[in-house]
């Protein structure tokens, strides 16, 4: 999608802003502007008694009157309540704390700074703000052309002061975040958290990035820093997220509801309702999520996310007719990869492979776009090569990604795809990882556990499989329009547990046997949360390896095998956030 080019150009060096009164300013002392006319003589020299009372009484009323000047609220022009701040102001202090700001006025604030660079080009500080509100711009509007604008932006402020800088990198700290590339986030964040360790601005884009990388314990650390330096409503989002990947499901949802009543413009309070219907769907309220996701985009139009969200919502309650409408707004207003790829499964649900194609090569198209502005979306196109195309592709691509970025989002989609192309006993040592507590796989997620539960099945596993293919359902009974069916039919295939004999094998007995199996070197790593892919970002230094061991990248690709027949006709896509 082409976007208009308003990216400044300096004209050079050039002085900032000048320093000193404004015309129109007050004369003062050392003004230059004289004081007015001298007085000599003793006061009240030569006036009559009754001049002196009346000039007392005229003092004494002014006194009076402005006592009761500074009780009176202050009023604009005709006695009206001075003006709310504009949409700049808005947008401004939006982005300054890392808040969601309206579409409107994120328009005028990159309409502002741009105009005024063009005149200040050494101003570093707002092409920190420039750089941050494209990159709010390009993920409000699934824009990824605005990416790369950003970088530039915020490299030019680091340009124009190198040192002391903690807004640029918080800038592109955030940006790659956005971009799903959590290790530059990670080194640009741990950047300006030691330049500034009481500014707490870096910590919700190392959160994130922890996260993304599978480091649970960097995760709670950040997290617990950034509510110690500040509270709030973005803190609370912030920490709802976390709590969710860590299974506190009613401490997430007690996050989200602080965060909500305590937002303070609407955009605020739909991107956080937003998330609140996003909680509910992924604990199986399927009702509960609907109205969270109407309230945001009542709230605010332009949170399109909730859009997605309802085409998710009403097609679990049989209304299909809505949710293709809801489907199709959303991708028109944010052309986002995933909710294509969601629609075409529903439109193969639906029994209409043509519109699906049509939506699974929409997928490819938008991601390659997105990969123009920096944006990896291994993920999305990783599920949809296993399940609609090419699953040793989908290895290919996702161990790639588990290289670079080993969390729990990216082993659930890499165990998945080496169980479609036919290789179970590595699969499972993905899989196991997904519900592996002591390296982070503590969220709960429908998904995860039916991907596990399909995997051990095929590996001839009756009783673990059947205990993850309920636990699918019960986390979710509607977690997808695909899977859902397929985990009813794989556990009417397995029946009823047997009766008699010997006990079936705990989960412990089971991973323990798959990593023997797999012929894996060492335990079950890494974690992370549900995330976006890495994006090609430059960064600062290099990053260490993950401690965690990699048995499925540390050698070469799965050699090629014939792909299983496909236990489910398709999956949605992971729980991307």
């Amino acid at each position: 999608m082409d976007i208009e080019e308003r990216q400044p150009v300096p004209a050079g060096p050039g002085p900032g802003q000048p320093v000193g009164p404004r015309s129109g300013d007050a004369a003062g002392p050392g003004s230059g502007e004289p004081d007015g006319p001298a007085v000599t003589g003793a006061p009240g020299a030569g006036r009559s008694p009754l001049a002196r009372r009346v000039l007392i009484g005229a003092a004494v009323g002014c006194v009076v009157l402005g006592g009761v000047l500074v009780l009176l609220p202050s009023t604009g022009p005709g006695g009206a309540p001075p003006p709310s701040p504009g949409p700049v102001a808005r947008a401004m202090t939006a982005v300054g704390a890392g808040a969601p700001a309206a579409l409107p006025d994120l328009a005028a604030l990159i309409g502002d700074r741009e105009t005024h660079l063009r005149a200040h080009p050494r101003d570093d500080q707002s092409w920190a703000v420039l750089g941050t509100a494209y990159a709010e711009q390009a993920r409000r509007t699934a824009t990824a052309a605005y990416y790369p604008k950003a970088e530039k932006a915020l490299r030019t402020s680091l340009d124009v002061r190198p040192k002391d800088n903690a807004a640029a990198l918080d800038g592109l700290a955030g940006l790659a975040v956005a971009r799903g590339d959590f290790r530059t986030a990670k080194q640009w964040g741990e950047a300006s958290v030691k330049l500034a360790p009481k500014r707490w601005t870096a910590y919700p884009a190392l959160v994130d990035a922890y996260t993304g990388l599978g480091d649970p314990k960097a995760t709670r650390r950040a997290l617990d820093r950034l509510l110690a330096l500040r509270s709030g409503p973005v803190t609370q989002a912030v920490a709802a997220r976390a709590y969710w990947d860590r299974g506190w499901r009613e401490d997430a949802g007690a996050a989200i509801a602080d965060a909500t009543a305590g937002a303070t413009t609407p955009s605020q309070q739909a991107a956080f309702l937003q998330q609140g219907g996003q909680l509910a769907w992924e604990r199986g309220d399927v009702q509960e999520s609907l109205d969270h996701y109407r309230a945001a985009v009542n709230t605010d139009p332009d949170e399109h996310g909730a859009l997605a969200g309802q085409g998710r919502a009403l097609a679990a309650l049989g209304r299909t007719s809505e949710a293709l409408r809801a489907y199709q707004t959303a991708l028109a207003k944010r052309p986002a990869p995933r909710y294509a790829l969601e629609l075409g499964e529903l439109y193969e649900k639906l029994g209409l492979p043509g519109a699906a194609r049509v939506q699974y090569d929409l997928v490819r198209e938008l991601v390659r776009r997105d990969a123009a502005g920096g944006v990896d979306d291994e993920l999305v196109i990783g599920f949809l090569e296993a399940d609609h195309g090419d699953p040793q592709e989908a290895v290919r691509r996702l161990r790639a990604e588990w290289d670079r970025q080993p969390g729990i989002a990216v082993a659930d989609a890499l165990g998945w795809a080496l169980h479609r192309a036919g290789d179970d006993a590595q699969a499972l040592t993905f899989a196991t990882r997904t519900m592996d507590k002591e390296h982070g796989g503590e969220v709960r997620s429908a998904l995860y556990a039916y991907h596990r539960g399909e995997i051990e099945r095929g590996l001839g596993k009756a009783g673990p499989a059947r205990r993850h293919l309920a636990e699918a359902l019960r986390i979710n009974p509607s977690f997808s329009p695909l899977l859902v069916p397929a985990a009813q039919q794989a556990l009417a295939a397995l029946g009823e547990p047997p009766a008699e004999g010997l006990p079936e094998p705990s989960d412990h007995e089971e991973e323990s046997g798959a990593a023997g199996e797999s012929g894996a070197a060492g335990e079950s790593g890494a974690a992370g949360e549900s995330g976006a892919g890495t994006g090609a970002a430059g960064a600062p230094g290099t990053a260490a390896p993950q401690p965690a061991p990699r048995p499925a990248s540390s050698g070469p690709a799965v050699a090629p095998a014939a792909p299983r027949s496909p236990s489910a006709p398709a999956p949605g896509p992971s729980t991307v956030r």
